[in-house]
C-alpha cells in the first residue's frame, strides 16, 4: 500500500465529514450566529474574552493536539496500519469531531461552563459533582503526564528548551501589541510568526543544556525542569488569557501547521510503501513486551486523532469562554478535530513506511520514545526536500528532526498550562456545587468557601498534586500514560452520555451521541478494568487505586443517570396515563 494514497483517501473522508456530517449536526443542534455568546455576555477581561476566529482556532487546535495524535498512532501500530487507519478515520468523523462540536455548543448554551454544569441541569447537583470529580481527576493526570514528557524532552534536546522559553516571551509581546496597542492581528502576525521560526534557529545555536552548565545528572536536570514547569503552569493558568494563552497558542498553531505541511509534503515526495503488517491480529506484541488485545486497547491507545475526552474539557473550558460567534463552532471544534486526524495519519504512515517489518517496528518502539520515532521517521521522508536546496542529507535530516521535536514540545507546553487552567475551572465549579443555601435562600459564602474557591488556592492545589505524582514516585510516574489513556476515553463516553441526555430532554434526535456513547463506554471501561487487574498483579498499588477510583466514579455516574432517566420516563408516562383517564 502506498502511504501517499492512504493519506489522500483519509483526507478525502475528513473533507466529506466536514461538509456533510458537521452541517447535519449544526442543524440538529440549532446553531444560531445571531445569539450572543458568553464571551460577550460575561466578558471579564480574564477568562471570558472574545477572540477572533483564527486566534481561537489556533488556541483550540494547539491545546487539543499536544503529543496525543502522535504518541497514540505510533504505539497502536502494533495492531497493524489498516486497523489503526479505520479507527482514526471513522472514529474522528463519526465520534471524535462530533463529540468536540457538541461539547462546545452545550457549553456555549450554558454560559461557558463545563460539561459538568450541563449534567447538573439534567441530573441535578449529585450528577454534576460526580462528573466534576472525574474530570478534575483526569485533568490532573493530563497535566502530570505532559509535564513529564516536556521535562524529558528539555533534557534530551536542550535546543528545544531555549526555543520554548523564547516562544513564551514572544507571545506576551504579541498579546500586548494586539490587545493593548490595538495592532491588527495580520500585521502583528507578519512580525511575530517569523520571529517564532527564528527562535528555532536560536535554540540550536544557544541550547539551554543545564546538565553541562551545572555539571549535574540528567535525572537531576529533569527534576529542575519539572519544578520550573510547574511554576510556569501556576503563573500561566492564573494570568488573563489575552496576555499569554491566546497569543501563544495562536503563534504555536503556525508551528504546528508548518510541521503538518512538512510532514504532508514529505509523504507526498517520498510516497513510501507501507511495509509493516496491515493487520497484526487481535492480539499483538508492542512496547510493553507483553501481549496486548486489539479490543479494547486500540481504542484507548489512539485517543487524540480519533476521540478524546480531554477535548470536551478544552471546548467547554477555555474555548467556550472566548468564542465570539456560534458560527465559529463548526470550524473550530469539528474542523480542529479533523486536522488532528490528519496529523495522526501522518504519524502512522511515518512508522509503517519506515520500518521494513513488524518486528523492526516493535524493536524500535521498545527502544525509543514515540515522539522521537515520529520525528526521525518524518525527517527521513523530508530529506529530499532539503537536498533539493543543496543541503547535505544528514544535516537536512537533523534540521527536520529538531523542528518536529520542537513543534511537539511547543504544543505540550500549550496543553499543560491550558490543562491546569481547566482543572482550576473544574475545581471552582466543584467547590461551588457544595456551597449551601442560607435561611434567606441565598448561597452562603463563608471563609472556607472563599479560600477553596479562590483562583490561586485552587491552582496551587492542582500544581501540588501534580508535583506529588511526578516527584513522589518517579517510577510510578512513568506509568501515567496507561491510566491517562483509559481515563481519557471513559471521560469521552461520559461527555457523550451528557449530550445524549440533553438531546433526549430537549426532544432532539440522540442517536448520533447514544450509539458512540455505548461503544466508548464499553471499550474504555474494559481497558480501565484491565489496567486495574494488571496493576494489582504487579503490585503497582498507586496505579491500582487510581484506576479503581475512576471506575467507581464512572459507574456511580452512569447508574445515577440511568436511574434519573428511567425515573423521568416513568413519571412522564404516569402523567400521560392520568391525562387520558381524566
Amino acid at each position: 500500500m502506498n502511504g501517499l494514497v492512504l493519506l489522500l483517501c483519509a483526507s478525502a473522508v475528513f473533507l466529506a465529514g466536514y461538509f456533510v456530517y458537521s452541517r447535519f449536526l449544526s442543524k440538529v443542534l440549532g446553531v444560531d450566529p445571531s445569539r450572543p455568546t458568553p464571551a460577550h455576555t460575561r466578558c471579564d477581561g480574564c477568562d471570558y474574552v472574545p477572540a477572533p476566529t483564527m486566534v481561537l482556532f489556533g488556541h483550540h487546535f494547539a491545546t487539543i493536539a499536544g503529543a496525543g495524535p502522535i504518541v497514540g498512532p505510533v504505539l497502536a501500530a502494533e495492531f497493524g496500519w489498516a486497523a489503526v487507519t479505520l479507527w482514526i478515520v471513522l472514529g474522528c468523523v463519526l465520534i471524535g469531531a462530533a463529540h468536540d462540536m457538541i461539547a462546545l455548543f452545550l457549553s456555549v448554551r450554558h454560559d461557558g461552563e463545563s460539561i459538568g454544569s450541563v449534567i447538573g441541569t439534567i441530573l441535578g447537583r449529585p450528577g454534576k459533582i460526580l462528573f466534576l470529580v472525574f474530570s478534575w481527576s483526569a485533568l490532573v493526570l493530563v497535566v502530570a503526564e505532559f509535564n513529564r514528557q516536556i521535562a524529558g524532552t528539555f533534557v534530551a534536546d536542550p535546543a528545544i528548551a531555549t526555543a520554548s522559553l523564547l516562544f513564551i516571551f514572544e507571545a506576551i509581546l504579541f498579546g500586548l501589541c494586539v490587545y493593548r496597542l490595538k495592532v491588527p492581528v495580520l500585521w502583528a502576525s507578519l512580525v511575530f510568526v517569523p520571529l517564532m521560526f527564528a527562535s528555532v534557529w536560536v535554540g540550536n545555536v544557544f541550547p539551554l543544556d543545564i546538565v553541562k552548565m551545572f555539571g549535574i545528572a540528567p535525572e537531576t536536570a529533569g527534576t529542575i525542569w519539572l519544578v520550573g514547569l510547574l511554576v510556569y503552569c501556576f503563573v500561566a493558568s492564573t494570568c488573563p488569557v489575552w496576555i499569554l494563552l491566546q497569543p501563544r497558542d495562536y503563534l504555536n498553531a503556525y508551528l504546528l501547521y508548518a510541521m503538518m505541511a512538512l510532514g504532508f509534503l514529505g509523504v507526498f515526495i517520498a510516497h513510501p510503501t507501507l511495509q509493516t503488517e496491515a493487520f497484526a491480529g487481535f492480539s499483538a506484541v508492542g512496547r510493553s513486551g507483553g501481549v496486548d488485545m486489539l479490543f479494547p486497547f486500540l481504542f484507548v491507545t489512539v485517543a487524540c486523532g480519533a476521540c478524546s475526552g480531554f477535548h470536551a474539557l478544552v471546548a467547554s473550558g477555555t474555548t467556550a469562554k472566548q468564542l465570539s460567534s456560534e458560527k465559529s463552532i463548526r470550524p473550530i471544534a469539528y474542523g480542529g478535530m479533523l486536522f488532528e486526524g490528519v496529523l495522526a495519519m501522518i504519524a502512522l504512515i511515518g512508522v509503517a513506511g519506515t520500518y521494513a517489518s513488524q518486528a523492526d517496528y516493535v524493536a524500535a518502539v521498545q527502544a525509543n520514545e514515540p515522539v522521537q520515532i515520529f520525528a526521525s521517521t518524518i525527517a527521513g521522508f523530508c530529506v529530499k526536500i532539503f537536498t533539493a536546496f543543496g543541503m547535505d542529507a544528514k544535516v537536512g535530516a537533523r534540521v527536520a528532526e529538531s523542528f518536529m521535536l520542537l513543534s511537539v514540545s511547543a504544543f505540550l507546553m500549550t496543553t499543560v498550562d491550558s490543562g491546569t487552567r481547566l482543572a482550576r475551572f473544574s475545581w471552582q465549579e466543584l467547590v461551588a456545587s457544595f456551597r449551601g443555601d442560607g435561611a434567606d435562600g441565598k448561597a452562603a459564602a463563608g471563609p472556607v468557601y472563599k479560600v477553596c474557591h479562590n483562583m490561586y488556592a485552587g491552582t496551587f492545589l492542582i500544581v501540588a498534586l501534580v508535583a506529588a505524582l511526578l516527584l513522589g514516585n518517579p517510577k510510578a510516574a512513568k506509568q501515567l500514560w496507561t491510566i491517562f489513556a483509559s481515563a481519557n476515553q471513559l471521560l469521552a463516553s461520559l461527555t457523550l452520555l451528557a449530550a445524549t441526555l440533553w438531546f433526549a430532554k430537549n426532544r432532539k434526535p440522540c442517536w448520533m451521541t447514544a450509539v458512540p456513547m455505548v461503544f466508548m463506554l464499553g471499550v474504555s471501561s474494559w481497558a480501565l478494568s484491565a489496567v486495574l487487574a494488571k496493576a494489582c498483579r504487579g503490585g503497582a498499588w498507586t496505579l491500582a487505586a487510581a484506576s479503581a477510583f475512576l471506575i467507581a466514579v464512572a459507574v456511580a455516574l452512569v447508574c445515577f443517570a440511568v436511574n434519573r432517566f428511567c425515573g423521568g420516563a416513568s413519571r412522564s408516562g404516569a402523567i400521560v396515563r392520568r391525562e387520558k383517564r381524566g
